[in-house]
């Protein structure tokens, strides 16, 4: 993270943008959003100087702003990897095999729940439900989901990572 921390000007234009959707002195509720676009451009990662400038951004105490990035685990509060494999592992999931999924990923990337590959493309996320309990085991990377998965599909995604085709937005 450099010393001065702001957006791009087109990023700030956008931020604007989303407060106005909401009535004056209602600013926070923009905050979500506006965590997402600053996690997407400052590197994946929300670090307390970025939430701070949010905080100014948005006119808000940092308290405001650390509490709603801390709560919701699609803030990262520490650098990830490229792709971040978030694997559900809820009710469903865990019946139809996601803990055999993440076992296999643990062992494939030499990672632990939460960890970064060596090689820092990968990071594991096991998650709480992720809405798709018809076709578990499931796991979002990016905002894709990967449903119906199988050992040999995992092993498929990782490898189209690696290569750099598989597309995150």
């Amino acid at each position: 993270m450099s010393d001065t921390i702001a957006f791009k000007p087109e990023t700030l234009e956008q931020v604007i943008k989303i407060t106005k959707r909401y009535p004056e002195g209602k600013q926070k509720s923009a905050l979500i959003p506006v965590l997402h676009i600053a996690q997407k451009e400052f590197g994946g990662w929300l670090d307390v100087p970025v939430m701070d400038y949010v905080a100014q951004v948005l006119q808000l105490k940092p308290i405001e702003v650390y509490e709603v990035a801390t709560f919701y685990t699609m803030f990262n509060m520490k650098p990830v990897g490229k792709y971040v494999l978030e694997v559900c592992r809820t009710g469903p999931c865990m019946v139809r095999g996601s803990e055999k999924i993440l076992n296999h990923i643990r062992t494939k990337l030499n990672i632990s729940d939460g960890g970064t590959s060596a090689d820092g493309l990968f990071t594991l996320k096991p998650a709480e439900c992720l809405g798709a309990c018809g076709y578990a085991p499931m796991m979002q990377l990016g905002k894709f989901y990967h449903e119906n998965l199988t050992i040999e599909k995992v092993d498929e995604i990782i490898e189209l990572c690696r290569q750099g085709a598989i597309a995150l937005d």
